[in-house]
């Protein structure tokens, strides 16, 4: 327990701004639909005594945390372990008639995870291949690096990764199989690119980490639905708060916001809307907001993060 809790031990990614973000909400319940190590969570709690949190998340460790830290809260801190496009079904079952008045949506993969050597998640640790936060299903980067066709591979790297030698690194790892480590799938890739790009833009394995992981957690396919979900079980004055760390996943909660607030309107932007849309949410700004350059240099973890907020109408 104590190894997993130093494990979790961190400062969340723009915590004062997302603990403002839900001053202003009536009392009820807040969704934290990306639990971790509940830090999020435990500030909202302090700051909010008219507020109470579910918790959700799908990795086993974290949660064994998260009970741990929120046991001081009592009746206003429950946790459930499910992936968040369950969204809709734990509210109706945990929540029965409970006003909710805010979700938190803190997407890609905590710290924790990857600071964890046998989680498989980084190429600073030589592990095996994994990068399931939920241990428990099938698919897994083994599975991803060994198996899928090579234009299968590809398409993920450049889709997910936005890397743009994805030909060339899935040609790579096909001809090398079989990958079984972390550190011979980052040498894989790093050999793969040409030498004067693996000069520039961090670790040259970063970008085929990355979209492995988002396709064994099938990151971006789960996120609009528990997006829509989260809107739909929110009263009025509830918040959304989504924290980003990828263009993929930032462009589909900008586009659900956005239909969100327009109510799927299909109207000319010019004329007035005749098509009987009606809007759910309003944007609580246009744009997302970034962290302070002081926070990008003391967290890493922070460097891309971008933070948007709607509110129930």
């Amino acid at each position: 327990m104590a190894e997993n809790r130093e494990s979790f031990d961190h400062r969340p990614v723009m915590l004062d701004e997302i603990v403002a973000a839900f001053g202003s909400v009536p009392a009820g319940w807040v969704i934290d639909a990306t639990l971790g190590g509940a830090g999020h969570t435990t500030a909202i709690l302090e700051a909010y005594p008219h507020l109470s949190v579910l918790g959700i998340d799908q990795d086993p460790d974290a949660l064994v945390v998260a009970r741990e830290r929120l046991d001081p809260f009592g009746e206003r801190a429950r946790t459930v372990r499910a992936r968040f496009d369950s969204l809709g079904a734990v509210v109706r079952s945990e929540l029965t008639d409970q006003p909710i008045v805010g979700a938190l949506f803190d997407l890609g993969v905590s710290s924790p995870q990857f600071d964890r050597a046998e989680r498989g998640f980084s190429y600073r640790f030589d592990a095996p291949l994994d990068m399931r936060m939920d241990p428990s299903r099938a698919l897994s980067a083994m599975t991803v690096v060994n198996e899928y066709e090579e234009k299968d591979l590809a398409r993920v790297l450049r889709e997910f990764g936005d890397e743009r030698f994805a030909v060339r690194i899935a040609r790579a790892i096909v001809a090398a199989r079989p990958v079984e480590s972390t550190f011979q799938l980052a040498e894989i890739t790093r050999d793969a690119i040409p030498a004067p790009a693996r000069r520039t833009g961090g670790h040259p394995a970063k970008r085929t980490f990355q979209a492995i992981r988002i396709e064994v957690n099938n990151e971006l396919g789960v996120l609009p639905v528990a997006l829509e979900a989260a809107i739909g079980a929110m009263s009025p004055g509830g918040r959304l708060v989504v924290l980003s760390y990828h263009s993929g996943e930032d462009r589909i909660v900008k586009q659900v916001m956005r239909d969100a607030e327009s109510g799927g309107c299909s109207c000319p932007p010019n004329l007035p809307c005749v098509c009987g849309a009606v809007s759910t949410v309003r944007l609580v700004r246009r744009g997302g907001t970034t962290p302070t350059a002081t926070e990008r240099e003391q967290n890493p973890r922070a460097e891309s993060a971008r933070l948007r907020i709607a509110e129930r109408s």
